[in-house]
Formats: C-alpha cells, sequence, structure tokens
C-alpha cells in the first residue's frame, strides 16, 4: 500500500507541476485562431483495397463509412524496402499532433512471422520541397524509444502510451508543403499501421517563424580524444530536446561525462555541465522513469558490459538559444575497471568507449548545416559483442541435466527458444552446457537467463570452479536478465558451465531454470594492450569486475 500511495502522489505532483507550468498553453485556447483544422489520415477511403489484395490507394477520396467490415480496414502493409507517405499537404500550415501505431515485431496472428520493430523505420520529414528532410530519425529514437524496445514515454511532447501508442506535439510550421514519409528499412514489412496527423492550414506563416528540425547521430563506438557529437549548425534557433541511447562496452558506470554547448562559434563551450545523469535532470546515476521534461524510457541492469539506457530530455522552458550556430556534445567519461586502466586502477574519470546514439531536436530559422544522416537500419543495428554464444535450447538432451526433464521453449523474450529445466526438487539437479574457446583474449562469461515464479536458485560452477553466490531465478513475473560471472583470459579449450540447483526463494513455486544461452563477451582492445590479468591464475582467484 506504501508504494501505491507513493506513485499517486508522485504522479499527482507532476501533473500539478505540469499544470502550473503549462498555463500559457491553456489560456491560449481561450484566445482567437486564425486557421482551418485538417488532418491526414490512415482511415479507409471509397474505392481503396487494402487487405488480401494488392493495394490501391486514393488518399483524395471520401473517407469510407458503410456498414461492411472493410470499412474498418484503416491500416497499411508496408514490405520491406518500401517508402510509406504519411502526410503530402500544401501550406501555409504547421502540424499540431501526429499519432501513429503499429504491431510490435514479435510473432502473433496478424503477423505470423514477426513485423519491423521501429529502430528499423526510418521517420522523414520535407518541409517546402526541401529536398533534404528536416527530420530523420529511427521513428523509435524520435519518440524517445531506443533500442527497437517499446516503452512508455509520458512527457509534454512526446507522449508513448503503454510502449505503443506514438504520440507527438511538436509544433511544426511550413510554408509551401509538408511530406512525412516512413521508409521501410527491415526485412520485415511493417503491419497495421495507423495515423492520424492533425494540423492548421494557415492564411500565411511569419517570415522570421523557425522550422523544426531532428537528425539521428551515432558512434559505434565513440572516439577516443573527441567529444560525442550530437547537433552542430549555423544559424539562429534554438535547441529544445536530446534523445541519447547508450549500450555500454565497459563495466561499471559510464555517466560521468559533462554536457558541453557552444553557442555561436565560440571556442570554448559556456554551457558545461557536471554529468550526464545531471543534463537529463536526475541524479547519482539514472533509473527508469517519465516526467514531463525528463524520462529513462529503458534501464536495464547497472554497470555491466553491455547495458542499455535511454533517456530524454527536453528545453520546453529553458530553450537554448543561438544567434549563428550551436554545438551540442557530450563528454563520454566515466568509471573503468582496473585492467582498463594504465595503472590498474578503478577511477571515475576515464575515458570510456561504449556505443552512443542521439537524436537532436531544435527550431531553426534558414538552412541548417549540419551535415550528419541517418545510416541504413542494418548499420543503426548495434554489432554483437559476444564471439561464443553456446544456446541453452542445444543442450536439452538427458546427458546435459540431472533429474527431470528439459525441454525447448518459445518465449517472446527471445527470437529462439531457450532450455527450460524442471526438476522435481533440488535433489540432484543441475544442468551443463559444454563450449570450446579458440584464442586466448580477455573475455567475460555471463548467461542470459529467464526468471519465473516457479524457478530456483541456482549455483554456478566454470570446470568446477566456483563463481559467485548463487543465482535466485525468482520472479513473480516472466523477466530476462543477464548474469554477469567472472573476468578472466581463458586457455584455448574445452569448457563446461554448470548450473547445481540448491534450492529455492521462499517465494517461489518451484526449482525450474531458463537458460536462453552462455555467452562470452569481448572486452574492449585496451584490456588487451595493458595485459594485467593475462597471466593471471583465474582458477585460483575468480574476478569479476563490476
Amino acid at each position: 500500500m506504501k508504494t501505491s500511495i507513493q506513485w499517486w502522489t508522485s504522479s499527482w505532483i507532476s501533473l500539478v507541476l505540469a499544470s502550473r507550468l503549462d498555463a500559457g498553453i491553456l489560456d491560449d485556447l481561450a484566445k482567437p485562431q486564425e486557421g482551418r483544422s485538417m488532418r491526414a489520415t490512415s482511415t479507409m477511403r471509397v474505392g481503396e483495397v487494402r487487405r488480401g489484395a494488392e493495394q490501391q490507394l486514393n488518399p483524395r477520396a471520401d473517407p469510407r463509412g458503410d456498414l461492411e467490415e472493410e470499412s474498418n480496414w484503416d491500416n497499411f502493409r508496408v514490405g520491406p524496402g518500401q517508402t510509406h507517405v504519411l502526410l503530402d499537404e500544401r501550406g501555409p500550415g504547421i502540424i499540431t499532433h501526429i499519432w501513429i501505431t503499429f504491431l510490435g515485431p514479435e510473432p502473433q496472428d496478424w503477423a505470423k512471422n514477426g513485423s519491423a520493430d521501429h529502430q528499423e523505420m526510418l521517420l522523414r520529414m520535407y518541409w517546402d520541397g526541401n529536398p533534404r528532410p528536416a527530420v530523420e530519425a529511427p521513428l523509435g529514437d524520435f519518440f524517445a524509444n531506443c533500442f527497437g524496445q517499446r516503452r512508455e514515454v509520458i512527457s509534454l511532447p512526446v507522449v508513448v502510451e503503454d510502449g505503443d501508442a506514438y504520440n507527438c506535439f511538436w509544433q511544426m510550421p511550413f510554408r509551401k508543403s509538408a511530406r512525412i514519409e516512413i521508409v521501410n528499412q527491415s526485412e520485415k514489412p511493417i503491419s497495421l499501421l495507423y495515423y492520424n496527423i492533425d494540423w492548421i492550414k494557415k492564411k500565411r506563416v511569419a517570415r522570421d517563424t523557425p522550422y523544426f528540425y531532428a537528425q539521428y547521430r551515432q558512434e559505434y563506438p565513440t572516439r577516443n580524444g573527441r567529444d560525442y557529437l550530437v547537433l552542430e549548425t549555423q544559424g539562429k534557433g534554438q535547441y529544445v530536446g536530446t534523445v541519447l541511447a547508450v549500450r555500454t562496452r565497459s563495466p561499471a558506470w559510464f555517466g560521468e561525462g559533462d554536457e558541453k554547448i557552444y553557442i555561436d562559434s565560440e571556442p570554448k563551450a559556456s554551457i558545461w555541465g557536471t554529468g550526464t545523469e545531471d543534463y537529463f535532470l536526475s541524479a547519482w546515476g539514472l533509473k527508469a522513469t517519465s516526467t514531463p521534461y525528463f524520462g529513462v524510457p529503458y534501464f536495464d541492469q547497472w554497470g555491466i558490459v553491455g547495458a542499455h539506457t535511454s533517456a530524454y530530455r527536453w528545453h520546453i522552458n529553458d530553450p537554448i538559444v543561438f544567434n549563428r550556430g550551436i554545438k551540442v556534445t557530450f563528454e563520454h567519461f566515466g568509471w573503468i575497471a582496473p585492467d582498463e586502466h594504465p595503472a590498474y586502477k578503478s577511477t571515475s574519470w576515464n575515458e570510456r568507449e561504449d556505443d552512443y546514439a542521439s537524436v537532436a531536436f531544435w527550431y531553426q530559422t534558414g538552412q541548417p548545416t549540419f551535415s550528419a544522416r541517418a545510416p541504413h537500419a542494418r548499420d543503426r543495428a548495434l554489432p554483437s559483442l559476444d564471439p561464443l554464444i553456446a544456446f541453452g535450447r542445444d543442450f536439452i538432451e538427458a546427458k546435459f541435466h540431472g533429474a527431470g526433464q528439459a525441454v525447448a521453449q518459445q518465449l517472446d523474450l527471445y527470437a529462439g527458444a531457450q532450455l527450460l529445466y524442471e526438476p522435481i526438487t533440488n535433489q540432484n539437479a543441475w544442468l551443463e552446457i559444454p563450449f570450446t574457446v579458440t584464442n586466448k583474449a580477455p573475455l567475460r562469461l555471463l548467461l542470459n537467463v529467464t526468471k519465473s515464479y516457479d524457478f530456483g536458485q541456482y549455483q554456478p560452477f566454470l570446470d568446477g570452479v566456483k563463481l559467485g553466490d548463487p543465482i535466485d531465478l525468482y520472479s513473480p513475473k516472466v523477466v530476462n536478465q543477464e548474469v554477469h560471472l567472472l573476468d578472466f583470459w581463458p586457455e584455448p579449450g574445452a569448457y563446461a558451465l554448470r548450473l547445481e540447483c540448491v534450492g529455492r526463494n521462499q517465494a517461489s513455486a518451484g526449482y525450474y531454470c531458463g537458460l536462453e544461452s552462455v555467452r562470452l563477451r569481448e572486452r574492449r582492445p585496451r584490456v588487451a594492450r595493458y595485459g594485467h590479468d593475462k597471466e593471471k591464475n583465474w582458477r585460483a582467484n575468480p574476478v569479476l569486475y563490476r
């Protein structure tokens, strides 16, 4: 009950704060409005054929409003490589709201083989016939949903309700024309694409009205000796938002780096922050949250190699104003493990080499000079860090487990099936996964596991060497988690990872174990360059850097 009260209180405070700060927006509703409201929509129109046949589209026809079921087929299927135009209108005007939804990537009745995820969809917007898009970003990242993950966002300009209803309220003026399109860069279709785009047709748009821009950029990984660049453009305008996604390639905390913002071509940043989490208006790290002006929609695990964090920051009441240009950057500094430090120390201020991706949001008059373009979806996908993956589903034979049965089980959590081990008790209950190392290199051993309401507690061993404490696989909900076990330099040869059931959580209903894979994950090249642990005996002293 205490948790529920705290949540309600926090939500109430957020709503009150937002209503007070946005009183001016509500005040405008009582003022005369010039123009005429319009909408571009996926609604079914007279004479169109969409489902079960080649699509025949007539966006200028009247909406179909009869009692036939086909009248309700208000969506589109966009095949691999195809571009779908959501809006193509003449101005002057201003777009006030965009709503989009579509099926998620998992297989389901409407899409037996799955669908494109939102990182594979490229959203583009063009103003006044300019051949270069003013907005170019993966659709998910534009709506603060990174890594292809669907997460809820409750903020002022962007709302993603329940992780699948994508809304934005950025004001997007145009003079001659506006065109909005989605490019499907996946090998799977976009399934059941619905949308409504609301705009106001105007008699004129003032000459000094800036255009809306949003541009994606990435570095896999960030480059040593140079701050990560989010935006650099010449002209006059205001910077209004950042979406940042980070996949870590080192243990510990990535977010000590400051934001450094250069105004009007100044040689030294005059806007200089105190840390990445501070820029995103949090403190002492980041955690999943969503507020009107800042949030962290996705935060999976702290401190591991391969953790994912995405955050948004909207400069609504505090736009960053520039007259001749702006450059927005982040230092990529943080803690690292001692085996990545030349002096074998763990300190808080080191240049890290993590994977960064971002979307910059700004308004500007004139033509931006930012040269970045979004790469194809196949190049936006994060590169694998795992040179060796032993899938649990390949080891369900009796010789690889103790009492009880093992089966391959398909969950929405994974692209392929997991190994589900089902012992009745913890007596003689164990799993063993063999793997072979071909080259001696610094690696991290980890498990990709499922946690559930009837899962047990398992002690991991590698070739008989005990690794850490028992792993509690109990969770009231079925979830995925990586369990990191060991940093080492394994000699080439055969190994066996063993999990022995030692009991269960008192809340658990059973002793089951769900294992997607055993993985060896690469460490940064500097670990090999320094070689601090190369000749150490991991069997005598197993180490996991955190």
